[in-house]
């Protein structure tokens, strides 16, 4: 019992879901009226033209007919037309079949565009701006977004999950009109002929209509399920490529081998289970055909043999469209495939394009052209998830100009305090001023360009050093581009390159070391000329000379900038004007290298430990 009164609200839910998205779908395709209409007019005329090839053939036959038998019923040409008494039957016959060819050539003509047509305005048009809008939403959306999501699947919504949406046009709308109309036309056709053979024909199509949505409903939850093991599959390959190195260096190439089989055979088997049952559907389809084309045979042919004058040559013509009938009908199936593909895509593309950015500008934000760099945190909290506090209580000010360390243990919040000032995240309680204003009432951009990040793992894209040092700049100059190497002490480095300034750097800098990477970021941050410097543990993954560098040229161009640097060695830390310690969310020291060594705590007994030879 409690099973079942679980199930009624998720399938409520589900159903509310998927009117939601049939809504927000068939808005989309409304977007591309005039592209679709345009197929509607080309697959009329093709199903004219196929009509009008199988009302040729009907035509031959009569003519045929009316000569080979006596009483036979007079041929009744289109148009009002009448062959010219001089002509011989076989001159009748050839203008009739030139007639079909030439309808035969125009329709392929209408098929290659009516092809064109369908994949320009799929692909050319619906995947890439639907690629464009989801890309674009997630530059607006916070940092938490992609801490819940992991980038297999936002690269699967860009890509595959894009594509299924676009099915919806083509596949679901389009192909459905194709089949309503076809069905009107081909019914109207029978109907023509014979109203009896043409009802008793389509009889089964009750039948085949609950067989679509009954196989509809059962496959949607498959269709979800193989998106998340593609996720994973991309998730597991991603993580694999990336620490190749790792896996390498302990010999485990067999265990990878072994993680990315295994995820791929999940696909592989849920994809196995689900053509299982699509596999059903489409045998199921063909046979309710079958047995309209049973009753055809069967009652046709009574009909012929009994009432010839009723049915006459009409029974071959009806025997064709009754096929081109059963064809449309067949796609039923299909149709019924491509929903469910499009509805499961389109709740993973619409569920980012629907999230609302966290981090935004309110109402009446105020341009910030340039920062004094003064930082008030008045009783700061923060939280990653509800059960998960970060910091609490923080409360501290920063004169402009001043370097600020910040130190403590593992997990004491010193990147997530760090990462509230250019707001990749906001406060849940408390405030952050920035030059005595709140600093959500600054525009979010201003802001952002006038904090100059440096993370322990700097990226760099896959272009020049010259590109990757102007990122931030792309009109800067390559005066002002080699002004920002020189800071950053890393123009000499630069110069020993094969290509200096324009060398290509592999992905993510991989052809450099991990201080040049560290000062090209520097560099990058530097070109900027941000009002306030966030140094997060930049020294960490280098050895001591290139520390030694890396702080000189820190403290160069620290010069008149508010700075925040999170570091564990000391030799780091001694440079700052004044100390943060950080333990459990909470501020627990604050004051110089001097001051913390002098008191009992964290701070002092890091410093001992360094001493011994450990770090902080």
């Amino acid at each position: 019992m409690t099973e079942d009164r679980e199930d009624v609200p998720v399938s409520a839910e589900r159903q509310q879901r998927q009117r939601y998205l049939l809504r927000r779908l068939f808005g989309l395709a409304f977007t591309y009226w005039p592209e679709c209409l345009g197929l509607v007019v080309l697959q009329t005329l093709l199903l004219a033209l196929g009509l009008a090839g199988l009302g040729g053939a009907g035509l031959a036959i009569d003519y045929l007919r009316s000569l080979l038998e006596k009483g036979a019923p007079a041929v009744r040409f289109p148009f009002g037309w009448t062959p010219p008494e001089g002509w011989a039957p076989m001159e009748v016959l050839l203008l009739i079949g030139g007639t079909v060819l030439l309808m035969a050539g125009l329709r392929a003509w209408l098929a290659y565009l009516n092809a064109v047509a369908v994949s320009r305005l799929g692909q050319g048009r619906i995947v890439v701006e639907l690629r464009s809008q989801v890309y674009a939403k997630m530059q607006r959306l916070s940092f938490r977004f992609f801490d819940d999501n992991a980038t297999g699947s936002l690269i699967n919504r860009v890509t595959g999950d894009a594509q299924a949406v676009r099915l919806f046009i083509d596949g679901v709308v389009m192909q459905s009109l194709s089949v309503v109309l076809a069905t009107v036309v081909y019914l109207t056709f029978l109907i023509r002929i014979h109203t009896g053979l043409a009802l008793a024909c389509l009889s089964v199509l009750p039948l085949l209509c609950l067989l679509v949505v009954g196989y509809s409903r059962w496959l949607r939850p498959d269709y979800e399920e193989g998106r998340v093991r593609v996720d994973r599959l991309v998730r597991v390959f991603e993580e694999l490529v990336r620490g190749i190195a790792v896996v390498k260096s302990f010999g485990l190439e067999s265990w990878a081998e072994e993680r990315f089989l295994g995820a791929n055979a999940a696909v592989k088997e849920q994809k196995t289970r689900m053509f299982g049952k699509l596999s059903r559907l489409y045998p199921s389809v063909s046979l309710l055909n079958q047995i309209s084309m049973t009753i055809l045979l069967g009652y046709g042919g009574w009909l012929a043999i009994h009432d010839r004058v009723a049915i006459g040559a009409g029974l071959v013509v009806f025997a064709g469209v009754l096929q081109q009938l059963s064809a449309q009908v067949n796609s039923v199936g299909a149709i019924a495939d491509n929903l469910q593909q499009t509805l499961t895509g389109a709740d993973r593309v619409y569920e980012v394009l629907d999230t609302e950015p966290e981090i935004a500008d309110l109402p009446g934000a105020v341009p910030l052209d340039r920062t004094r760099g003064e930082l008030s945190f008045d009783r700061v909290c923060f939280r990653f998830t509800p059960r998960d506090t970060v910091l609490q209580e923080v409360s501290l000010e920063v004169r402009p100009g001043e370097r600020i360390a910040v130190v403590g243990p593992t997990g004491a919040g010193k990147s997530a305090l760090i990462h509230l000032i250019p707001r990749f995240y906001d406060p849940d309680s408390g405030v952050i001023r920035l030059d005595g204003r709140d600093l959500r009432e600054w525009r979010l951009s201003d802001v952002r360009r006038q904090v100059g990040l440096v993370f322990q793992e700097s990226f760099l894209f896959r272009a020049s050093i010259a590109s990757n040092i102007a990122f931030g700049n792309p009109g800067a100059t390559r005066e002002q581009i080699e002004r920002a190497a020189r800071l950053a002490a890393a123009h000499e480095c630069i110069e020993r390159m094969p290509l200096g300034y324009d060398t290509l750097l592999h992905e993510n800098g991989s052809n450099l070391s991990g201080g040049q990477r560290q000062r090209l970021a520097l560099a990058r941050a530097i070109l900027l000329d941000p009002g306030i410097l966030v140094l997060d543990d930049p020294t960490a993954a280098v050895d001591a000379e290139t520390e030694e560098d890396i702080l000189d040229a820190m403290e160069s161009v620290s010069a008149g900038r508010t700075t925040f640097i999170v570091a564990h060695r000391f030799s780091t830390v001694r440079r700052a004007d004044r100390i943060v310690v950080l333990d459990r969310g909470r501020i627990v020291g604050l004051g110089t290298h001097e001051e913390l060594s002098a008191v009992p705590g964290y701070y002092r007994d890091a410093v001992l430990a360094e001493k011994g030879g450990g770090e902080a």
